[in-house]
């Protein structure tokens, strides 16, 4: 987009699709309707430098990476990326090696940095001459009442025929839906402990995913690059990274990881530390009228199981191909069932991740409650990573070797449908 405001008030633009938001899901169904010739505009308070740094999440599933390549948006992770197969589990001194590759028949995650992830879609999107507005908030959306949907920003405002919210929980967009949508209780879980989050040299690539259990408390190792790996430490609720110092975090660290060998790499300097705060939150409906939710902005995991990023992408997914019908076919009938197919999905992977969670986490008063928890983990660790029925179930879900993610259908020989207003255009005030 381009263009300046001018004295008689700000620029205004046409186009089909607003999407508020350049994270994976705002990134995604951008240029996916691109492809597809239908008008989009994106718009992200932060700018590019920010939004191209921000290291998230690192673990992509197949099912993700599938769908990218089949859009041509999977070029720099398939060449760059690594493809992994197993994690460790670290539980009471024993290291239990889960080969979920072999359990899921074959099917393995991809390694890949999500701010990495995040820079290739803004150049497809340059690419295609609908780079993202940068450092431009959103501070209306208009989707009730006659006439197009708006969303106003400082000196632009967009009419559309549709807004799409990827500005995460506390973004515009949720704000814009009705109080029947919020969270019921059961869906908004606020849990006993948080987790530091750290990246941090390391002198050798970190060879697998570790989850160590332990009565201290989790830590987790993920592999990153070659140099920077990212890791967890449980921690209190509510307690600030302040009282984290690098020689307490190495201490923990050492505490936790005891036994895990040559699975974790000698780690350095402590380059970044933050806090998740753990929790949960899930929205009764994604959808109101003309507004659409994606990613963050409808459901907030726990960064257990890896599954936020990649919920967010299949969110897009099916929100591009509920598009894509409405302005190739005229049938909104598949828009309308956005919230019906997606919901279940959502609750599916948050109880999922919640169980999974709840097992890195013995709870408990005292030491011994604490050990006793532990070697019941211990158990349940190990059904999980021999062969069988459990395992293999586990398997499936983590590495996202479900169904597909939908691919909407194209022309012969490869060419987009064309559909009208494939480009934003200015109007006048």
């Amino acid at each position: 987009m381009s263009g300046t405001s001018t004295a008689a008030g700000p620029r205004r633009l046409r186009t089909q699709v607003a999407v508020v938001g350049a994270g994976p899901a705002g990134l995604v169904l951008a240029n996916v309707l691109l492809r597809a010739g239908v008008g989009v505009a994106v718009v992200e308070r932060r700018s590019r430098a920010e939004v191209e740094r921000r290291a998230r999440a690192g673990l992509v599933e197949h099912r993700v990476v599938e769908y990218l390549r089949a859009h041509g948006l999977a070029d720099r992770l398939l060449a760059e990326g690594t493809r992994h197969g197993w994690c460790d589990f670290l539980c009471a001194g024993r290291l239990l090696r889960f080969d979920y590759g072999a359990q899921s028949g074959g099917i393995r995650h991809w390694v890949y940095p999500q701010q990495l992830l995040v820079r290739d879609l803004i150049a497809d999107l340059g690419t295609a001459g609908h780079t993202p507005e940068f450092g431009l908030p959103a501070t209306r959306v208009h989707v009730d009442g006659a006439g197009p949907a708006r969303v106003e920003c400082p000196g632009l405002d967009i009419e559309c025929d549709y807004v799409v919210g990827c500005d995460g929980p506390h973004g515009i967009t949720p704000q814009a839906l009705p109080p029947d949508t919020a969270p019921r209780a059961e869906l908004d879980e606020r849990y006993p402990y948080d987790w530091l989050t750290l990246l941090a040299e390391v002198d050798r690539g970190v060879p697998g995913v570790v989850y160590a259990v332990h009565e201290d408390g989790f830590a987790g190792v993920m592999p990153r690059t070659s140099r920077i790996a990212r890791l967890y430490l449980e921690i209190p609720a509510g307690d600030a990274t302040a009282r984290w110092t690098a020689a307490r975090v190495h201490e923990r660290l050492r505490t936790r990881l005891v036994g895990a060998g040559a699975a974790v790499p000698r780690l350095g300097r402590i380059m970044e530390t933050g806090v998740l705060r753990m929790r949960s939150s899930v929205r009764q409906r994604f959808q109101h009228g003309r507004l659409f939710l994606a990613g963050d902005a409808a459901h907030v995991l726990t960064p257990s199981g890896a599954k936020g990023m990649n919920l967010a992408v299949a969110d897009a997914a099916d929100l591009a191909d509920a598009l894509i019908r409405r302005y190739r076919d005229g049938d909104e009938t598949h828009l309308a069932g956005y919230t019906a197919r997606r919901l279940p999905e959502v609750l599916r992977t948050r109880d999922l991740a919640a169980g999974f969670l709840d097992l890195l986490h013995p709870q408990g008063e005292h030491p011994a409650d604490r050990r006793g928890e532990l070697a019941r983990r211990l158990e349940r660790l190990r059904e999980l990573a021999e062969p069988g029925a459990a395992g293999a179930a586990f398997a499936h879900w983590y590495v996202g070797a479900g169904p597909g993610l939908p691919v909407p259908r194209r022309a012969p020989h490869g060419t987009p449908h064309t559909m009208q207003s494939r480009e934003p255009r200015e109007s006048t005030p």
